[in-house]
């Protein structure tokens, strides 16, 4: 339980981060923007031609009566749409992440500077275009993980009582998971730590990470709500990325250096 808390303390310090660094604020915002005015776009159409689309799909039911037809094809529709829902929350880190490459890792690198006992920030040593490939490389992985989740919980849900109280609790620690591996890839990509490390770091400290993530995930429902919790977000998943591999951070290191800088 103590890690749990200690996660949704690194939420809220990422958020305070942020919010004394006003610079970064406004240039971490500009990703989230930019993604969600794709995804509204995309969820509009879904809504606007979802039905036409499982009407398509669907050519056995063309002669049911009514109002089977009508039914089950509504349902289809709904389900199709509240699909496209939930991969819109998924994904929505991974492709703000993505788009966002040069701002969220210059950001990550503020916070490991500010926090850092020596004001020092680790490097990859990596050029930009690789940073980016395999950045997208492991998003890419972690999307079709989280993809075979939730349609693995989408069909739980059908199941009685369970499907309507349990599998939703569940689905909001998984999403927590890989929301989580996500932004602390920032950090740990800088740190040279590839995806299948970055994954058992994770797993040993669940707690932590659901203590993070399933509040952000929640809060991630709302769109807007996750364009500005974004740059808090990243900044929040770095020093959890410093106490994930052990690293020192002095709580007032900043603090510290300003005083050197205003000493005569």
């Amino acid at each position: 339980m103590r890690d749990l808390g200690a996660g949704f303390k690194f939420l809220l310090e990422g958020q305070r981060w942020v919010a004394r660094h006003g610079k970064q604020f406004g240039f971490g915002l500009l990703p989230g923007l930019i993604t969600l005015v794709l995804y509204v776009g995309a969820l509009v159409a879904l809504g606007v031609w979802g039905g036409d689309f499982v009407a398509w799909a669907t050519p056995f039911a063309d002669d049911w009566s009514s109002p089977w037809q009508g039914l089950f094809r509504g349902l289809l529709t709904v389900v199709l749409f509240a699909l496209g829902l939930l991969l819109s929350v998924v994904t929505f880190t991974a492709v703000t992440l993505l788009i966002g490459q040069p701002f969220y890792e210059s950001l990550s690198e503020a916070v490991d500077r500010d926090v850092s006992p020596d004001g020092t920030a680790p490097k990859s040593g990596l050029p930009f275009w690789r940073e980016l490939w395999v950045s997208a490389r492991d998003s890419l992985r972690i999307v079709v993980r989280a993809l075979l989740w939730g349609v693995l919980l989408f069909a739980l849900g059908f199941i009685p009582f369970v499907g309507q109280t349990v599998v939703p609790v569940i689905g909001f620690f998984v999403t927590g998971f890989f929301l989580t591996e996500e932004l602390t890839a920032v950090a740990l990509q800088r740190r040279n730590v590839d995806l299948r490390a970055r994954l058992t770091l994770l797993r040993a400290r669940k707690t932590l990470v659901w203590g993070f993530g399933a509040p952000l995930g929640l809060a991630f429902l709302v769109p807007f709500v996750a364009v500005f919790l974004m740059p808090g977000a990243v900044a929040g998943a770095t020093l959890m990325a410093r106490e994930l591999l052990g690293e020192e951070t002095g709580d007032r290191a900043a603090d510290d250096r300003e005083e050197e800088g205003a000493a005569p």
